[in-house]
């Protein structure tokens, strides 16, 4: 089969429900839970505000439409090299200047479910990572790899979702090992259902906060408070997940999406 008819079977196969779109992104709005830095080691990004320009009225009687103020990482968003400091330097590390095609790859979901229910605080490392493709198959180079933990069940409420006591944040993400082994596959980039792609605690981890640390310094991106993980497949789904095409930016929220085959 050629190239043309692939995509025509592509294209029949979703008109007809034998591919499945399922929506990994959560609703963006005053409610969408905002990530919270310490006062005297940064600014936060605004909470999300949605104000009226006209909705079929004196300012505008035949249209409705809105004028927005969020932050470039809020909700279910796109995280791009230039995001961080180890990835600052890389001209094509911006959310206008990263190649489209790399906005569409397989997707590999690794379940760690059932650890996050009953430790807050699970980080998954490359020897669980490894177990995984003994048991659904090896992770390849260029394809998506995001860690399932049901946390987007929490993001109707900020105080769940943030998890913050004393001692700081309380969610799972990647150990610093499993960051190094992804990126020795070859990954495209890492993604999480919380909302940063790395853990809590990760800010005590050598080096700190790998996902970003790391993952951007390789020129590779992070995708972050996904939802409906539990959806999809451990393998076999495709992620679309295109940002923005923000001047210069450093990410973006989105809609990701997953193709997936009806059983």
């Amino acid at each position: 089969m050629n190239n043309a008819a692939l995509l025509a079977e592509l294209g029949s196969n979703l008109l007809s429900g034998a591919v499945q779109v399922i929506d990994l992104s959560g609703r963006l709005g005053p409610e969408t839970p905002v990530l919270k830095l310490p006062e005297d080691f940064a600014k936060n990004s605004p909470k999300v505000e949605i104000h009226k320009i006209s909705e079929y009225d004196e300012d505008g009687p035949y249209f409705a439409w809105n004028w927005l103020v969020l932050g470039e990482h809020t909700g279910t968003h796109f995280d791009a090299p230039h995001h961080w400091i180890t990835g600052r330097d890389y001209d094509d590390g911006y959310t206008d200047t990263i190649p489209p095609k790399n906005f569409i790859a397989p997707l590999n979901v690794i379940d760690c479910s059932a650890e996050a229910a009953s430790d807050a605080d699970f980080l998954l490392s490359a020897e669980r990572v490894q177990e995984w493709e003994a048991e659904q198959g090896e992770i390849n180079a260029g394809e998506w790899v995001v860690m399932r933990t049901d946390w987007h069940k929490r993001a109707h409420d900020e105080t769940l979702f943030l998890n913050m006591d004393q001692d700081g944040s309380h969610y799972p993400g990647p150990t610093v090992d499993c960051i190094e082994y992804l990126l020795g596959k070859g990954v495209i980039g890492w993604g999480s259902e919380c909302i940063s792609t790395d853990a809590g605690s990760a800010d005590t981890m050598q080096p700190p906060l790998p996902a970003h640390t790391l993952m951007h310094a390789a020129n590779r991106y992070g995708l972050a408070s996904l939802a409906n993980l539990d959806q999809l497949p451990a393998k076999g789904a495709l992620l679309i997940a295109a940002p923005l095409k923000i001047a210069n930016g450093t990410g973006s929220p989105i809609r990701a999406l997953a193709l997936v085959a009806r059983a």
